[in-house]
């Protein structure tokens, strides 16, 4: 009886160590998924090639996961702030980049907003910054880049006379890519594609001027 009664415990221990054994599994699964690379993050905005040059720029390689793009969110509010009749608006992040094991400041993320008429007039940039031929302007440093793109859209009622005014611009925080024209490329590269992104959910004719391929010429 005493033999029956220890074999029994055995088997209740074993079963309580599958179980104990399959939910540590199931925990570290769901802890890897988490975490993805740059090209499945952000609904898989960035394809292979890009990826690696996201991965270059931010000086990591693993982000949470955030199973789709902002893009909706993105052209929700640059619909609305067109149709408020303001000069600007602000807007929305497309892509939040957010590092494994980052903290505040680290990572990136791509947004987009409504630019009053003379933004994209003013002279100034931060120092570093290389213009580009791309769009109305463009622009890229080392720690991110800018774009500014006009969109006339069936969406957008009255756009023939005043398009849509549209601010793109992605910012790196904490990151030791050197500060090199293949860094700047990269950046507005990555822009680019975000951009490309909104402006065909939005409508705009010609793409709001950009090239399906970036344009990296400098001016």
């Amino acid at each position: 009886m005493r033999r029956w009664a220890a074999s029994a415990g055995l088997v209740v221990a074993a079963g309580a160590g599958l179980v104990a054994c399959g939910s540590d599994a199931e925990a570290d699964k769901g802890a890897a998924e988490t975490f993805v690379g740059a090209d499945k993050v952000c609904g898989g905005l960035f394809g292979a090639s890009l990826a690696k040059k996201v991965e270059a720029v931010t000086a990591d390689s693993e982000f949470f996961a955030s199973g789709t793009s902002g893009r909706d969110n993105v052209v929700e509010a640059l619909t609305d702030g067109y149709e408020s009749g303001r000069s600007w608006a602000t807007g929305a992040t497309l892509c939040e980049l957010s590092p494994k094991g980052g903290g505040a400041g680290d990572g990136a993320k791509i947004k987009f907003s409504m630019y009053a008429p003379q933004d994209v007039k003013d002279p100034r940039a931060d120092a570093g910054t290389v213009f580009y031929t791309m769009g109305k302007r463009s622009e890229a440093r080392a720690t991110g880049a800018s774009l500014y793109l006009e969109c006339v859209s069936p969406q957008l009622k009255g756009s023939e006379a005043q398009p849509l005014r549209i601010y793109g611009g992605f910012t790196v925080g904490e990151s030791d890519a050197p500060d090199t024209p293949e860094t700047r490329d990269a950046n507005l590269e990555i822009l680019h594609t975000g951009a490309l992104s909104v402006v065909k959910e939005l409508g705009c004719e010609n793409n709001a001027g950009l090239p399906e391929t970036p344009d990296l010429t400098p001016k």
